[in-house]
Parts: structure tokens; sequence; C-alpha cells
């Protein structure tokens, strides 16, 4: 069974930065991909950025490229997502997703994790 669980959540101010992990169980391949949505209060999940695990290959959404990164390790089946020069419109609870390619939209992702809150002042 597929289990997926964020942590690096928290309150930062606006300027700073955090690292979102997204630790995954139960793949028996390398052939999956991991996408981190987010949600903000009142809004529908939006995909943010996706990695597929197996080439590497990324993607990122307007709003957050050039500021965040996303990265796999491998080794241990981790996935993150680095977020730098955080703006208090990034607040929201993000999501890390799985499935066998990066797709835009929530139905694309049959396994997800608990969500992580991310707080940013200004």
């Amino acid at each position: 069974e597929v289990h997926l669980v964020e942590s690096g959540g928290g309150l930062v101010q606006a300027g700073g930065s955090l690292r979102l992990s997204c630790a995954a169980s139960g793949f028996t391949t390398d052939n999956y991909a991991i996408g981190w949505f987010c949600q903000a209060p009142g809004a529908a999940p939006e995909l943010i950025s996706c990695i597929s695990v197996r080439d590497g290959r990324t993607y990122y959404a307007d709003s957050v490229k050039g500021r965040f990164t996303i990265s796999r390790d491998n080794a241990n089946y981790t996935v993150y997502l680095q977020m730098n020069s955080l703006k208090p419109e990034d607040t929201a609870v993000y999501y890390c997703a799985a499935d066998l390619f990066c797709g835009t939209y929530v139905d694309n992702y049959a396994y997800w994790g608990q969500g992580t809150q991310v707080t940013v002042s200004s």
C-alpha cells in the first residue's frame, strides 16, 4: 500500500524559506511522479510543482517559478520542495500526491498525504 507523509510546514515571515518533505513508501518501482498541491482557505487545491521520480523531469506553476525548487532523493524515497522568498499569499495547506505521471488536476493522483500547514506572515 502506498503511503505519503509530508513534513516541514510551519510559520515563517515573508521573504523566508521552508523545505517541505514528502516521504513515500509502498512503491515497488521508481516509475511514479510526486506532485505538490497547495490549498488556500476556501480555494481548490492547485498544483504548484511536480517531479518524475525516474527521470527527474519537473514542472512548476508560474506562481512559484524561480522561488520554489522540487527535488528527489531516490535512495530515501523522499521528495522535497524548497520554498524561498515566501509571500503571504503562499499561505496554504500543502499536500504531496503520487501517481504514474505528473498531472495538473487533483483527479490525476491516486495517492495523497495528510497535508502540512504553511503560514507566511507579512
